[in-house]
């Protein structure tokens, strides 16, 4: 599932927030309630709208950029 198919910003939306596609849901919503202890079930069943494919991928997503270092994100030996 690429990244058009997980969120989409669009100015007429949220002022621009991204969003998880199909609904008005904002995309950094499911990383804000895991941080603050909510299941991704608690999360799916407060947003029906954001399917648990969307969510998981929208993680793995986070997760890959998070490691995606560049040469100068690298601590100096």
């Amino acid at each position: 599932m690429n990244r058009a198919h997980i969120f989409h910003a669009h100015p007429g939306i949220l002022g621009g927030t991204p969003v998880f596609r199909g609904t008005r849901v904002p995309a950094d919503s499911l990383v804000h309630h895991l941080h603050a202890g909510v299941t991704m079930e608690a999360f799916l069943d407060d947003f029906p709208s954001v399917s648990r494919e969307q969510a998981e991928a929208f993680l793995a997503l986070a997760l890959n950029d998070a490691l995606d270092l560049t040469p100068d994100d690298a601590e100096a030996a």
